[in-house]
Parts: structure tokens; C-alpha cells; sequence
């Protein structure tokens, strides 16, 4: 049998924007409330875990599990360019000091896709002086990083630059635009990489950023890496070895100083000779249209730890869109399988933080459900799945059954 750490991390993670509501100050809200937004969804309220994240930590470590992911939220403790919230941060540091008295322990992140307003509309990422201004955001959240292990810097900066990418390619559809915009800018999205320009400026950032962590705190440092488990198509390997390192590769190589990295994986695609192939219709797709693929959580497992030359991993999300819970707890039993055979091929795993705590707000809709916890969004009630009481029970015996 599989023999996991004893100080395994069994948890869930959540990001600040998703689940805590009005989040005024942030480009993300701007972007939703804008006349003629192209998010068919707001946040608002989201599931108002702002003021209700005691509930959500005592729903968690009840049912057995022992690590919760969440993030401080940049926007709320610097509201504008140098005037720092210190009634914003001794919210986050109250929710650290909830997880460590209920026994969780605390996997904060300092940036998950969000920016505050100022910092985007003053150049974001490609600004010259945006590894200052982010240092300086963390050196005033480092007295609430206290007692907490783990503190990812960025999630995801992958996406971060297919975000850049794809704001690109829509402002070149516009600008060329005869009356078939949208044409266009789907032929523009069929090579959709992340931006290089943006790669290389988030890299600086979180060399800066671990810098920082190191120096003010006691946590491990390191950033969250959204990995597509791609696979080639015959005859296609060096088409997959160029997506492959505009995707993920050169992400998990700036990892390779790092104390982990965040490993995030929910499925696969193939890639054929025109570069990663759509998902295509079928029954078993997830309510997100990826394909049921559980198995990529061993394929970013491996990869990320060769790529990052070994550097522990700690799986910062994996889960799965789904209304059906006996499907969710399916899925995370066979990702799990795989999590367990990594391990058993020697690969230093530190955790499992299952993707999401609660149903919330998928950056710019409420359908995908991916939560341990379903909330009623009139009344935010709280509804345990059985999927948790599941997980609580793996975190129980440190593995599956």
C-alpha cells in the first residue's frame, strides 16, 4: 500500500474573487459591471464566504481534513497605488488565525488572477516597476503570514498570459473588423499561447516575490502552475514540445528554485499539427466541456516534477465540474490512484487540495458546480456533498480505502 507523509496536506483551496463578494476595487469587478460586459455573469455577493469563512473552515476541518487553500486578496489591502488597508488585512489574518484553531493548515495565495484596479490600468504585469509594487504589497502582508507554512505568489501565471493573449487577439479582431469580428478573432484564437512578453515579466515578479517571502516570513514559497497534461498525436512530438513549453514548461523551469510548486490539473488534449485540439462533444465531458481525463493529475505529477528538477509538489487544485457527486467522488478516487503512484515512483508529494471548497463564481459564471460544499446563493445555506465526508475519510486514514 501507498504510503503517504504523515504530514500530508488533505484540504480544499478557494480563491478570494470566486467566493467573498464585492470585490469593488479589483479589474475583474470593473470588467464584470462594465455596460456591455462580455462576462454573461457578475460576482456580486458571490457566496459571501467573506463574512461566512468560519462556516466554510468548520465544514472543512469537520469532516477530517486538515489544510485549507485561500487567498489574500491584493485588491481589498491596496485599494489604491501606495494606501494600504490595515482593517483589510487583519481580515485575512483572522482567517489565517480560524484555520490554525481548527486544526487546517494554511495554504495562502498572494495573487489568484485578480489585480487592483491601479496596478492594471498602470501597465499590470509589463509595467517596469511591477516586481516593486507587488514586493511592496507583500512586505505589508508579511506580519499576517505568521504561523503560516505555505504562501503561493501567483496562481496560475500561465493563464495569465493566455489571458494577455487572448485580450490581443480580440483587439486585433476589432481593429480588423468588417462586419465578422467574431470570425476573425476565432481564427486569431486557434494559436492561443501565453504571452511570451507577459511570461518573462511574471517570472521576474515571483523571482522578486519568493525574495521577499523568504526574507519577512518562515513560510515555503513558490507559485501554481495550470498544467494541460498535453499529449502528442503521431507524427506531431516537436509541435507538442513547443506547446508544451509555451504552456507549462517554461513555468514549472522558473520553479526549479523554488521550496514547491503548485501542481493544477483537471484534464488532457491532445495535440495534432495546428497545436492543442479542442475538446470535442461527447456525453462524459465535464459541465466546463473538458473531457473526463482523472489521469492528468499523474501525467502533470510527473512532469512537473522532472521539469522542476525535483522540487516537492503540492497539488494545489484538481477536481471536477459536475452536478452529479457520485461522479465527483469517481473522478478524485481514480486522481487519486494516480497521485499514489507517483509517489510509490518516489516523487515527493506534500498534499492534495482538492478544487473547490464551495460552489462559486467561475470567473464569469455560476453553473460550473466543482464544490465540496453546495451554497444556496439567495440564502448562502451550506450543504455538505457526500464527496467531502469522502475526502474527510481518505484524510482520515491518510489515503484511499
Amino acid at each position: 500500500m501507498t504510503k503517504l507523509r504523515e504530514d500530508f496536506l488533505w484540504g480544499a483551496a478557494t480563491s478570494p474573487h470566486q467566493i467573498e463578494g464585492n470585490n469593488v476595487n479589483s479589474d475583474w469587478w470593473a470588467m464584470e459591471n462594465v455596460p456591455g460586459s462580455p462576462l454573461p455573469e457578475r460576482s456580486g455577493d458571490a457566496v459571501d464566504s467573506y463574512h461566512r469563512h468560519p462556516e466554510d473552515m468548520r465544514l472543512l476541518a469537520g469532516a477530517g481534513l486538515n489544510a485549507y487553500r485561500f487567498g489574500f486578496e491584493w485588491a481589498r489591502i491596496e485599494p489604491a497605488d501606495g494606501e494600504f488597508s490595515r482593517a483589510g488585512l487583519d481580515h485575512y489574518r483572522r482567517m489565517v488565525d480560524t484555520a490554525l484553531d481548527l486544526g487546517l493548515t494554511p495554504v495562502v495565495t498572494l495573487q489568484h488572477f485578480t489585480l487592483p484596479r491601479w496596478f492594471a490600468e498602470s501597465g499590470g504585469w509589463l509595467a517596469p516597476d511591477a516586481a516593486d509594487r507587488f514586493a511592496r504589497y507583500i512586505e505589508f502582508v508579511a506580519p499576517a503570514l505568521r504561523d503560516v507554512g505555505w504562501v503561493c505568489t501567483i496562481n496560475e501565471p500561465n493563464m495569465l498570459g493566455v489571458f494577455a493573449s487572448v485580450r490581443e487577439a480580440a483587439m486585433a479582431a476589432l481593429a480588423a473588423d468588417t462586419g465578422q469580428a467574431a470570425t476573425e478573432l476565432g481564427g486569431l484564437m486557434a494559436d492561443i499561447r501565453p504571452d511570451a512578453a507577459v511570461a518573462e515579466a511574471l517570472a521576474t515578479v515571483h523571482r522578486r516575490a519568493v525574495e521577499v517571502v523568504r526574507g519577512t516570513t518562515d513560510a515555503k514559497a513558490g507559485w501554481t502552475v495550470a498544467q494541460q497534461s498535453f499529449e502528442p498525436t503521431p507524427g506531431n512530438e516537436e509541435v507538442f514540445r513547443r506547446v508544451h513549453r509555451d504552456w507549462e514548461g517554461f513555468y514549472l523551469e522558473a520553479a526549479r528554485d523554488d521550496d514547491f510548486v503548485g501542481v493544477q490539473a483537471y484534464t488532457s488534449q491532445p495535440v495534432d499539427a495546428n497545436g492543442p485540439v479542442p475538446h470535442p462533444e461527447h456525453p462524459g465531458n465535464t459541465l466546463t466541456g473538458w473531457a473526463y481525463r482523472p489521469d492528468a493529475l499523474g501525467i502533470s505529477l510527473r512532469r512537473a516534477w522532472e521539469e522542476a528538477g525535483g522540487v516537492p509538489l503540492l497539488v494545489t487544485e484538481n477536481g471536477i465540474a459536475t452536478a452529479d457527486d457520485s461522479r465527483r467522488i469517481a473522478y478524485t478516487g481514480e486522481a487519486l490512484r494516480h497521485l499514489q503512484d507517483a509517489v510509490d515512483e518516489g516523487i515527493d508529494v506534500r498534499g492534495y487540495l482538492h478544487w473547490s471548497a464551495l460552489d462559486n463564481y467561475e470567473w464569469g459564471r455560476y453553473a460550473p458546480t466543482f464544490g465540496l460544499i453546495a451554497v444556496d446563493r439567495e440564502t448562502f445555506v451550506r450543504t455538505p456533498k457526500p464527496s467531502l465526508a469522502w475526502l474527510g475519510a481518505c484524510a482520515r486514514r491518510n489515503g484511499l480505502a
